[in-house]
């Protein structure tokens, strides 16, 4: 640990009211008992209020409390940001080890009825996510830098057909993680622009020399999801889809990230969409054929004929 961490590190402990010896912050730092010496020599000529006391039962400890910084966090706080490492880390958040060290000394500053509950509330918390390509871990760390230093990078990207595409230099705005995936939203160069790429498909990145201006008011979320969920002001070609079943299996569907966008109406054994006619037959039938003679279709026509046709098409396939 740097000596700057470590001299934190120190008056953290001793802020915490407990009496610590010397031997007992090198062991709990990892540092040598000699360093733990030179190292509150340090801080009481820098004029910290370290008090000795020699004896069976001495030790280290500092005067009222010394510290009194905003940034000294309450139970409910250190709780809080545990737990949400826990999420950022399942989501593969690019910048890891740096997410590792801050919550290590989290519970370092912890005294130890501190740590205690701590220790409990995150032994029954747990957040499971489906484990994404580590190997993208380098990229988001160089476009997350890009995206704060107003960068622009050269990539190399895979189209969806697993294709490779030419080399393009893009502008990145923001970093998004959507349905377990992470995306940059950035201005094409190449396609003159705003598109999202799939982390995953960039195979490299490479800074230049280019520096570029975010529009002020530009969200990256919103225009993430304007993308993925347009709002069509005009509905008249839209397609109403009706459909009945189970009250399990219909909470699902409606809880869809794509038709719960398109939920007109719900009672507790029907559903009505709402929906643009290329996507009801796009996309609505590979939807909801995983849920069997749980949902049944009641209108319109035409999704009940594509059912049939894609299951039949499946059919003849794993026949063949």
């Amino acid at each position: 640990m740097p000596k700057n961490d470590s001299m934190l590190a120190i008056l953290w402990m001793l802020n915490s009211g407990k009496k610590y010896t010397a031997k007992q912050m090198s062991e709990k730092l990892e540092i040598n008992i000699r360093t733990v010496y030179r190292y509150i020599d340090a801080l009481c000529a820098s004029g910290v209020p370290i008090i000795s006391d020699a004896g069976h039962h001495g030790g280290y400890s500092l005067l009222h409390h010394f510290i009194q910084s905003p940034l000294r966090f309450s139970m409910d706080e250190n709780k809080a940001l545990l737990q949400a490492a826990l999420f950022a880390k399942e989501a593969g958040y690019p910048l890891g080890e740096a997410l590792e060290q801050a919550a290590s000394k989290l519970k370092m500053y912890s005294n130890h009825e501190q740590e205690h509950i701590l220790s409990h509330h995150l032994a029954g918390f747990e957040v499971i996510n489906r484990k994404g390509n580590p190997a993208i871990q380098p990229v988001l760390q160089q476009l997350e830098q890009a995206v704060a230093h107003e960068r622009s990078v050269d990539i190399t990207y895979r189209n969806r057909y697993e294709e490779r595409s030419p080399n393009r230099v893009i502008d990145p705005y923001g970093v998004v993680n959507w349905n377990h995936k992470w995306y940059i939203i950035a201005f094409c160069r190449l396609r003159k622009e705003i598109r999202s790429f799939r982390v995953e498909r960039i195979l490299s990145v490479t800074s230049t020399d280019c520096s570029f201006r975010r529009p002020q008011d530009f969200s990256v979320r919103s225009f993430f999801m304007n993308n993925l969920l347009p709002d069509a002001v005009d509905k008249s070609g839209y397609i109403a889809c009706k459909i009945r079943g189970r009250a399990g299996a219909l909470d699902n569907l409606c809880m869809h990230w794509f038709l719960e966008h398109h939920l007109l109406e719900r009672t507790s054994t029907q559903a009505v969409f709402v929906l643009e006619e290329e996507a009801l037959y796009t996309y609505v039938p590979s939807i909801i054929l995983p849920y069997g003679k749980s949902i049944q279709v009641i209108e319109p026509q035409g999704l009940k004929n594509k059912l049939v046709e894609v299951a039949s098409d499946l059919m003849e396939y794993y026949q063949g």
